[in-house]
């Protein structure tokens, strides 16, 4: 799981929570993930979560890792 994570991440130039925000914020059912910040820095990384777009070939690859 984690390496297709990394290959993602690195496709995408993302980091791997932004990867994971933006999966679950584009699945066909979208989830409305609770993110906890203890820095400006960590909320700024997960806001630009929502502006990143994975391929269906990403999510496919995602998707399948997950089961």
């Amino acid at each position: 799981r984690l390496a297709v994570l990394d290959e993602v991440a690195a496709e995408t130039g993302a980091t791997r929570n932004q990867v994971v925000l933006a999966w679950m914020l584009g699945d066909a059912l979208p989830v409305i993930p609770l993110v906890g910040a203890s820095s400006v820095a960590q909320l700024e990384e997960s806001l630009a979560a929502v502006d990143l777009e994975l391929s269906e070939e990403q999510r496919a690859r995602l998707d399948a890792a997950g089961r």
